[in-house]
């Protein structure tokens, strides 16, 4: 017989966590299933481990600036299975913490993978389980490129698994982790060529956070080559080749990281016994309340193809959990004006419309404000890294449609002014705010 709940999640990442333990909070008998460490990709080979390796990298740029402020220090390289033992550790006590947490909460945790039986039903090996209502929740995988000897090559999961520091990397991709590793690994010291099927990196991102970004890595010695389809990965005596479709070829290095988008774990939940409908990449669509095509069972996070964010899938689970066992009628996440940071050096936030797209949909009713300036932490030295700030409004009230900045603190400095953007900001309230001096984020408040 089948155990009964208000509520089954699969997937015990990011999302899934938080909507069953808001539905709890409300009184739902809930279980979440997870196959792997609980936390998802976020606390696992995401977020939380890539910004450990980032605060290292930004602590190697540091110490190459504090001759400029009077230190005197010699640094004798970088122990990188140091730095993993720690970080790794401390992945370990964050996943026991998210078990806890659920405890505390009186939801159950069920360790397998689960697979849809019926519409109500699922499998967890021999066990069944049914509920009301069920929520999808299973993320996503990186992608690897259908070519020969592509197996040759790492993914983002597989740079958290590495014991030993490559010297030489080759990148294939060009957005979020093409980047950030990027940083990391050349901050570290290694010798990184990133190859991009276009013309630029992160081409999301306002086109002039592109082009300073690119800049910026080609300045700290990272090879960046446009124009490259990977055709095939060899490897050889002397390292691994990566040959493109126009004939170029790269290398030897020691390593290669695949970082050409990701993909839904759906495959294996049997979707069809319960009905639920994919799109031609396995992503499950669905409406502004998270709903698919079977009213009793939603979809959050990665897996519904809609922005790959860890902020998002938390905020669409609980909103989600308030509308079903809060009955807070109507309540539904916005996916408008979702701020985001890429984790390069120096990192860059973004929240809006790019410039391109108020034009596209403002046409003459925007204007463009735009600053680039050094930061007073390097006056005193030779090295320079530049912050650029940009700020998009339109129509006659010259509201702010778009904050897009690059350079150190921007990672922080958004979260500030998103909240004042989605609450409507003008230009005008911006140039009324008093500016604290000295400071990178009064500039947004001083532009003309």
């Amino acid at each position: 017989m089948a155990k009964e709940y208000d509520l089954l999640v699969i997937g015990g990442g990011s999302g899934g966590l938080a909507h069953a333990q808001r539905a709890a909070e409300y009184g739902a008998r809930a279980a979440v299933i997870e196959y792997g460490p609980l936390g998802g990709t976020c606390v696992n080979v995401g977020c939380v481990p890539k910004k450990v390796m980032w605060y290292a990298a930004a602590t190697r740029h540091h110490l190459d600036h504090a001759a400029d402020y009077g230190f005197s220090i010699d640094v004798h390289g970088h122990d990188w299975a140091t730095l993993k033992a720690r970080r790794d550790a401390y992945v370990s006590r964050l996943n026991g913490i998210y078990e806890n947490n659920l405890d505390r909460r009186g939801v159950d945790y069920i360790a397998g993978a689960a697979q849809f039986v019926d519409p109500h039903t699922l499998a967890v090996g021999d066990e069944r389980y049914r509920a009301d209502r069920i929520v999808i929740a299973t993320g996503g995988r990186p992608m690897v490129p259908d070519v020969p000897g592509a197996g040759y090559g790492i993914v983002s999961d597989d740079f958290f698994t590495l014991e030993e520091q490559p010297r030489r990397v080759l990148i294939a991709g060009s957005g979020y982790i093409a980047v950030e590793l990027g940083g990391v690994f050349n901050a570290l010291g290694c010798e990184v060529n990133i190859v991009v099927r276009k013309d630029g990196v992160v081409r999301s991102f306002d086109a002039t956070l592109g082009e300073e970004v690119m800049r910026a890595m080609r300045d700290s010695g990272i090879q960046i080559d446009t124009r490259v389809i990977p055709a095939s990965l060899e490897k050889q005596s002397e390292g691994l080749f990566m040959n493109g479709a126009d004939g170029r070829r790269f290398g030897p290095v020691d390593c290669v990281l695949w970082a050409v988008g990701r993909e839904p774990n759906t495959d294996t939940l049997a979707l069809d016994a319960a009905g639920v409908k994919t799109d031609d990449n396995g992503f499950v669509p669905v409406d502004k309340f998270q709903q698919t095509n079977i009213e009793h069972i939603c979809a959050i996070g990665d897996v519904t193809g809609a922005q790959a964010l860890t902020p998002v899938a938390i905020a669409a689970g609980r909103r989600l959990a308030d509308r079903i066992y809060g009955k807070m009628d109507g309540r539904h996440l916005d996916y408008g004006l979702v701020p985001t940071v890429i984790f390069s050096h120096p990192p860059m936030g973004t929240v809006g419309m790019t410039e391109a797209e108020a034009r596209a949909e403002h046409g003459d009713g925007v204007k463009v404000y735009q600053s680039r300036f050094t930061p007073m932490y390097y006056a005193l030295g030779e090295q320079k890294q530049a912050s650029v700030m940009k700020l998009i409004t339109a129509g006659d009230d010259d509201r702010i449609v778009g904050c897009h900045v690059i350079g150190d603190g921007a990672d922080e400095m958004m979260q500030g002014f998103a909240v004042a953007i989605r609450m409507g900001a003008t230009k005008k309230d911006f140039d009324d705010t008093v500016a604290i001096h000295p400071t990178s984020a009064e500039e947004f408040v001083t532009m003309r």
